[in-house]
This record gives C-alpha cells, sequence and structure tokens, in this order.
C-alpha cells in the first residue's frame, strides 16, 4: 500500500468513517479542509488519489481539486457531495479535471470499486511518464553523443557554459530547471550544418567574413528546427531561441518575462567562453562584457565577476592519452603532430573525445601524451 490516498472533509465522523472502512486495503490520509490538505501535499506528498468533499467551509471542493491540479497534476482526483445537481457537477469536471464524481451517502462497496479504478488510472499515468521522461533523456543523451563524435570542439564549449550556468545560479541561490542544462548541450547541435574551417576559426577567435558570420549566426536557428520535432521539449526551445535577445530590449520592450533565466545565463556563459578563446586574460572578461552592459542581466555579471575573482588555479598533470579520464580537462590546446589545430584548452574528456584521442594517438596523429587538469569545475572552466 505503498500509494497514498488522501480524503479531504470539514466533518471528523466522515473522515473516521473513511479510514475503518478503508484502512485494510488503501494507505488512507485525511485532512479536514482544503488548506489543510494543500500543507499535506507539500510536506507528505505525492498522493496517488485525491477525494474531497464538495461544501466545505473556506474552501470548497471544486476550488481544492483545482488548485490541486495545479499543484499535484498526477494527482487522480475525485468528489463526493451530498449536493449533486448538473451544474456543480460540470464546474468540478472542468475546473477540477475529476477522474470521477460521485454521490453521497456512497457505498462503502461503491467507493472502494472507484478507489481502485483511481489508482489504475495513477498507474497508467506515472508509467506513461516515467516511459517518456526515459525516452526524453535517452533522446537527448544521443544527440550530444553524436555531437561529440562529429564536433568535440562545439560539444566542449557546451560543457563548459553548461557548468559556469550552472554555477552562476548557485551564486545566486536561484534553482533552475533541467531546460537549462539541456539546451547548453542541444544549443550546440546546429554548428554540425556549419563547415569545420568556420568553426575552427571562430573558436580560435580569428576574423570571419560577412558569408562566414552569417552561416555562423544561423546555428541556434538550425538547432531550434532539429530539436522541435522532439515532443516535450518545449522549454528547451524557449531557452535556446532567446539566447540571443538582448537584455534591455526584453526589459524597454515590456517583455522581461518572454527573456528566460536559462537563456540570460546561457548568453552571458557563452559569450564568457568566447572572449577566454580569444585570448582575453580571465580577470578581464567581465568588464569586456560590462562594456555592452545592456546585453546582458546585471545580477549574472555580478555573480560572474564573484566567481573569477574567487577562482583559484588548479593543478595539472601530464598523462599519457590511454590513462586520461572523463572530467578531465585540457590545460593547454591541442595540436596534431603536423601542426593542425584541433580542440582548444578547456575542452572537457568526455567518454568519445577519449576513444577518438586513443585512436588519434595510436595512430601517430597527435602527441602520447596531454597537460590535463582534474576533477573538473568551474576553476578548470575559467583557467
Amino acid at each position: 500500500m505503498s500509494e497514498k490516498i488522501l480524503f479531504v472533509d470539514d466533518e471528523p465522523n466522515v473522515l473516521a468513517g473513511y479510514e475503518r472502512q478503508l484502512r485494510k486495503r488503501f494507505a488512507v490520509h485525511t485532512a479536514p479542509g482544503g488548506e489543510q490538505a494543500l500543507g499535506m501535499l507539500a510536506a507528505d506528498g505525492p498522493f496517488a488519489v485525491i477525494v474531497s468533499d464538495m461544501r466545505m467551509p473556506g474552501m470548497n471542493g471544486v476550488q481544492f481539486l483545482s488548485e490541486v491540479r495545479v499543484r499535484q497534476p498526477e494527482s487522480v482526483r475525485m468528489l463526493l457531495t451530498g449536493n449533486a445537481d448538473v451544474e456543480s457537477a460540470i464546474d468540478a469536471v472542468n475546473r477540477g479535471g475529476l477522474f470521477r464524481f460521485l454521490s453521497k451517502p456512497c457505498d462503502a462497496m461503491t467507493l472502494a470499486r472507484s478507489l481502485t479504478d483511481a489508482l489504475t488510472q495513477y498507474r497508467l499515468v506515472t508509467a506513461e511518464r516515467e516511459l517518456l521522461d526515459r525516452t526524453l533523456k535517452g533522446s537527448v543523451q544521443v544527440l550530444g553523443e553524436v555531437l561529440a563524435l562529429v564536433n568535440p570542439a562545439a560539444f566542449g564549449r557546451a560543457l563548459r557554459v553548461q557548468k559556469l550556468a550552472l554555477e552562476i545560479a548557485a551564486v545566486l541561490n536561484t534553482p533552475i530547471g533541467w531546460e537549462v542544462e539541456v539546451a547548453a548541450i542541444l544549443a550546440q547541435l546546429g554548428y554540425v550544418a556549419v563547415p569545420e574551417r568556420v568553426l575552427t576559426l571562430a573558436d580560435r577567435g580569428k576574423d570571419l567574413t560577412s558569408d562566414e558570420q552569417l552561416q555562423l549566426n544561423a546555428a541556434p536557428t538550425i538547432a531550434v528546427e532539429l530539436i522541435g520535432r522532439i515532443p516535450r521539449l518545449e522549454r528547451v526551445i524557449q531557452v535556446i531561441a532567446h539566447i540571443g535577445t538582448r537584455y534591455d530590449i526584453a526589459t524597454v520592450n515590456g517583455k522581461f518575462d518572454s527573456l528566460p533565466l536559462g537563456s540570460r545565463l546561457l548568453r552571458v556563459s557563452r559569450d564568457f567562453d568566447i572572449l577566454l578563446t580569444r585570448g582575453i586574460p580571465k580577470a578581464q572578461v567581465v568588464e569586456h562584457l560590462r562594456m555592452d552592459a545592456g546585453r546582458y542581466d546585471p545580477a549574472l555579471l555580478d555573480a560572474l565577476d564573484q566567481l573569477v575573482r574567487n577562482a583559484t588555479r588548479p593543478q595539472s598533470r601530464v598523462l599519457p592519452v590511454a590513462a586520461l579520464e572523463v572530467g578531465m580537462v585540457l590545460d593547454e590546446d591541442l595540436f596534431s603532430t603536423s601542426g593542425t589545430f584541433l580542440l582548444r584548452h578547456g575542452n572537457a574528456i568526455t567518454l568519445p573525445l577519449k576513444y577518438r584521442l586513443e585512436q588519434f594517438a595510436n595512430a601517430g596523429h597527435i602527441p602520447p601524451t596531454l597537460r590535463v587538469s582534474v576533477p573538473i569545475d568551474l576553476t578548470e572552466l575559467i583557467q
């Protein structure tokens, strides 16, 4: 009886009757009113099934179940009432998203059967959600691994930007959703369509022609179009689509709510990383970003400045390529044995990249040892 059922009624005798009749078959919990029940949702939830009386002082059953629908949408909601008129039934179904509407008095057999049906519905809903979540996470993981193989530089930047965005949010003590971590990776997918030569020039901070810059600027749009085909990534798409939106324009136009925090975090983190790539010392990067203050959220710049000031230089080690571990970070730019630039310092070692480096080393295309730092944290990201 791990799946809990919550009964809400302002009559103590009614609640006691539910416990007495149903406790041997169901995990029954009770609350004497809507406000108390909402508190239980936060403290003791989730509840698989929530059964509420209609007429209660303060917050009636429809109002309560409507709030439950917002706070705990997967709970199966049922309403019991002794005043089963058509209008209240329609209101309850429309606002509360009811699974079942029962009239009082309700005999024990009917109530038990309804609870069993409600639990079955809850299991179906949660099983589908779990399947979708696992499918979604698996899809994102595969896309990230493909990016790591096709374009290690873009994937390395994605990891650095992702990590820095999370660290800035932590300084502000601001929780952010999973969509920011996913957006940091998937925003780089569009760069698969950009010629490798253009990506290499951009990664090294070289000047681009107008056509090359247009190819680079189109990458986020391409990423949005690609991931738009994956269900349940609407919030990720919103974050990626607004990475290029200036902070001051969103504020002046009164559309600040349309500029997600994730977009602001990824923009400042990305531009910080780009300036480092161009050789600007880390102690000067934040000041460069402040030169165009309207582009960024000032609170995020302050948090970034705090991180930079508190960062300490990590120790580095020279290791054979075969000894590299996932999570280590390149401490110097990587060139092939023929002098071709391959990866810049700061790229994290991922499993696909590790395999690729081992293949290159075995073939003699890169040096047999590399200088790396470990573990990967913010201090490595801003060296």
